[in-house]
């Protein structure tokens, strides 16, 4: 895998692993301690990529920031589950997801033109007095006491938990980054990766349920008819949702645009992905309900992958902002409302758990959604390309260019042309069919959630 690539990875995976901890650790040592350490990781791990001069520190400082990164948004939600009732919860957190978006929209072309004018370095240097400066802030302005007995409770912490749990989500995130990128499917060190994930998972499974005193995530709620649908649902939309991500600027590109403009393609996503959150928080801020709320976004989800999948190469360029944006509404809209009914769903002491939870269920999915996305494309391209071309002299040669970088099509004969993108447009239509079904699948388990009241208070207990 190219540096690039495992520098994505590297971020990607550590962050998964640390979100799962971040509720129950959050618990004991509070959420201002919690998200100055998150901050000050997040800041070293970016300090250490400035500083690197060999590929290794480089993945290192990337695998630091992945932990602290990855535990800042899950504490963030968790203090605005502790200061705000959840009848305005939905809300606040639209206003959390208007920022995030905003931030990552910006992020990437930023840091583009600091590589770009002051060198790859800075890009990371930057990063670190804006997080600083957050980290002032918050020491300043959160004040979440513990309850008296918390502190005591590290003695009970259950590392073995933890160990078994980022072990697997670790594993399990290698062996699919790796096989059938740099490594074959059937090739041991995949396999082995991923049985010795499960083998962790059911080992992790079982510390929780027998020998846990402190559990990092208590095994029976995942029994919970409501936290179970929710969590499902996030994982298979998240799948959904980050394989047309990955395969969508590739439709775009075959029509002839950019890469850049394929990006730009995918704006009316992100921006309903910003605004629909508030939008639906201001819904059950006035309702008081979720449910009808939640299956109206996870089918509007739906429709937007059906759009999508009726796509041609002959296609005209408007629809496709129409399609992701209903796609973008669906699954913002979809987060809201299954974060509100799963900490609706569990005690106050439980939220920050099962919270994070759901949030390694979102970044798993999204893993597994593109490993089942690029393992679609090349299933169905390879033989597509064959059947279509293998009557001309140079058909491996061609294949192989075509396989290997997309811009080829545009240099061949109009014939040869011809064949390959439709051949490209078949794979992306089986991709897209796939990702329908995996958003279906999301919307079938989103209907076993159950109404609970959002109460106008901090002080509530769970009531259908």
């Amino acid at each position: 895998m190219p540096l690039l690539g495992w520098l994505a990875s590297a971020f990607f995976i550590a962050s998964t692993a640390s979100q799962p901890l971040s509720g129950k650790l959050t618990d004991i040592y509070g959420r201002r301690n919690g998200l100055i350490f998150a901050s000050l990781i997040f800041a070293l791990g970016n300090l250490l990529c400035a500083l690197a001069h060999k590929e290794w520190v480089l993945i290192l400082g990337r695998v630091i920031a992945g932990l602290g990164g990855g535990a800042i948004g899950p504490i963030g939600s968790f203090i605005m589950s502790d200061l705000i009732p959840l009848r305005k919860r939905g809300m606040w957190q639209g206003i959390g997801n208007i920022c995030y978006g905003i931030g990552s929209g910006l992020g990437g072309p930023f840091g583009g033109w600091v590589n770009d004018t002051i060198g790859w370095r800075w890009a990371f240097v930057v990063q670190i007095p804006l997080t600083l400066l957050s980290l002032i802030w918050v020491a300043i302005k959160v004040d979440i006491p513990l309850k008296g007995t918390e502190q005591s409770k590290i003695k009970r912490v259950d590392f073995l938990g933890a160990f078994l749990l980022v072990a697997s989500l670790v594993l399990m995130l290698l062996g699919l980054n790796s096989g059938g990128n740099i490594l074959p499917w059937i090739h041991p060190l995949v396999l082995g990766a991923l049985c010795v994930s499960v083998v962790s998972l059911i080992l992790f499974i079982l510390v929780e349920a027998k020998w846990a005193l402190e559990l990092i995530i208590p095994v029976r709620l995942l029994l919970n008819r409501t936290i179970a649908a929710v969590c499902l649902t996030n994982w298979f939309m998240s799948m959904a949702r980050f394989g047309l991500l990955f395969y969508g600027p590739i439709y775009f590109q075959l029509q002839g645009y950019s890469a850049s403009q394929s990006g730009l393609r995918l704006v009316p996503e992100s921006v309903a992905i910003s605004t629909t959150s508030l939008a639906c928080g201001m819904v059950m801020r006035w309702t008081g309900r979720y449910y009808s709320l939640s299956m109206m976004v996870q089918g509007i989800f739906v429709i937007g992958f059906v759009f999508i999948s009726t796509m041609q190469l002959s296609t005209p360029a408007w629809p496709p902002f129409i399609y992701l944006f209903l796609v973008g509404l669906g699954f913002s809209g979809m987060l809201t409302t299954t974060l509100l009914a799963l900490i609706a769903a569990v005690e106050q002491e439980h939220q920050a758990v099962i919270t994070s939870a759901s949030y390694a269920a979102r970044s798993t999915g999204s893993v597994i959604g593109i490993t089942i996305a690029s393992t679609v494309f090349q299933n169905v391209l390879r033989p597509q390309l064959w059947s279509r071309i293998r009557h001309n002299k140079n058909a491996q040669d061609i294949i192989s260019r075509i396989e290997h970088n997309l811009k080829t099509i545009h240099t061949l004969p109009p014939d040869l042309r011809s064949e390959a993108s439709e051949a490209y447009m078949v794979s992306l239509r089986a991709v897209f069919l796939t990702m329908l079904g995996l958003a279906v699948t999301g919307l079938i388990t989103g209907a076993f959630m159950k109404e609970y009241k959002l109460h106008n208070k901090l002080s509530r207990r769970p009531s259908s």
